[in-house]
């Protein structure tokens, strides 16, 4: 069991806080608040206690001096200013007088945001890099660490791991809920067990199917990664996506799992990659060599509902087909629609295209929990362990 914010007191204290604040610009306009607000419950208790909040994010990839201007933190400030319904002081710094005169000048329930942590990495990748001197440096700046931004977990940067391994730290209520969720769903679920997976490439979930695999009652698999399963056993797949690399691993995981794995049984067949291609729904064993299969057809999402329905814990990650164009969205609506309607069961979704996805169909209310990392949630239902997780105190 890892500490929470909950554990330690506040009041009185310098609290540096992680949060995942990497929120979509245009021309310094915020596009989606999304990850303010999901950043607002740790703030607002941690201010609430009497803390004193030295927040922190990264904010895109800072290559260049010019890509400073378009990735500063200050429209971030701003809006959690509105959020808050107070002021948060901006500091344009990542170190120095400036930010430690800002730090010191803090009284009880205030808050302030420094400059972007990745603007570290344009003098030899300090940030991303975990440069010690860095991590020290931050840490020196508060009496106890809040990690809040499980986007980042998977990886060993200074703002998580760096400051981590010089103060006390603790996991902030976001950071928390996926530990909670993915964790519990990953080493302790509740059975009937049902992962459902999808997204283009084997390659990309070898690690989450395997793991999986020994974890869950049931795995089914859609997608474009469906079809190198497919071909495996032998089928016609026409022009559909196929990693030939990785078709002898996916006989060897059919064999393996047994009946566990479950597959589409029609898919829908298009004449060309393109939202307005001619298609066609047919069944597995009659695909036709000079087509494209974009999604899955009515039939397996009615036997995908058969197979969730029972489900009492239910992970789902990846689409179903190629969401993004009308035609070839219905298996990934149809599997959505299925998981949000059950209502027994602890419903996560592990964060990337599923969660846009669900986010975008107007179901995001009806899951027990969207994971808020791509990247992290994937690492961690492959069991791996994560960098950010593992520097927060255990209880």
């Amino acid at each position: 069991m890892k500490k929470t914010v909950e554990d330690v007191e506040l009041k009185g204290r310098k609290v540096l806080l992680r949060a995942d604040l990497n929120v979509p610009l245009s021309d310094g306009e915020i596009t989606n608040d999304n990850r303010i607000v999901q950043a607002l419950p740790t703030i607002e208790y941690v201010l609430d206690q009497g803390g004193q909040v030295i927040l922190f994010s990264h904010l895109g990839k800072v290559k260049t001096e010019e890509d400073k201007k378009d990735l500063t933190l200050q429209p971030v400030a701003d809006k959690l200013s509105d959020k808050l319904g107070k002021e948060v002081v901006f500091v344009p710094h990542t170190r120095g007088e400036e930010l430690e005169n800002a730090v010191s000048a803090l009284r009880d329930g205030e808050i302030l945001l420094f400059e972007n942590t990745r603007f570290e990495d344009l003098d030899g990748k300090k940030e991303s890099g975990n440069d010690p001197e860095l991590g020290k440096y931050w840490a020196s700046l508060g009496d106890v660490f809040v990690n809040d931004a499980f986007g980042t977990a998977h990886r060993s940067h200074a703002s998580n791991v760096g400051v981590g391994s010089n103060i006390e730290t603790v996991s902030g209520y976001l950071m928390q809920k996926e530990i909670d969720f993915i964790g519990g769903a990953i080493d302790a679920p509740e059975r009937p067990f049902v992962a459902i997976l999808g997204g283009a490439k084997v390659s990309d979930k070898i690690g989450v199917i395997e793991n999986v695999l020994s974890k869950a009652d049931k795995v089914i698999i859609g997608g474009g990664m469906a079809y190198t399963f497919l071909k495996s056993q032998g089928k016609e797949i026409g022009k559909s996506l196929l990693e030939e690399d990785k078709i002898e691993l996916a006989g060897s995981l059919l064999e393996k799992a047994g009946d566990k794995i479950v597959l589409p049984v029609d898919v829908v067949a298009a004449d060309d990659f393109a939202p307005d291609a001619a298609h066609e729904t047919v069944s597995v064993d009659e695909i036709p060599a000079d087509k494209e299969c974009l999604d899955i057809g009515e039939g397996s999402i009615n036997a995908f509902r058969k197979v969730l329905a029972g489900g009492r814990t239910v992970v789902w990650n990846g689409p179903m087909g190629v969401f993004e164009m009308e035609a070839f969205a219905k298996g990934t609506i149809g599997v959505c629609k299925a998981i949000a309607e059950l209502e027994s069961a602890t419903t996560i979704i592990g964060g990337g295209d599923s969660a846009a996805a669900a986010m975008e169909l107007g179901y995001a209310d009806d899951f027990s929990h969207i994971s808020t990392g791509g990247g992290a949630s994937l690492e961690y239902l492959e069991g791996r362990e994560l960098p950010g997780l593992t520097v927060i105190d255990d209880k």
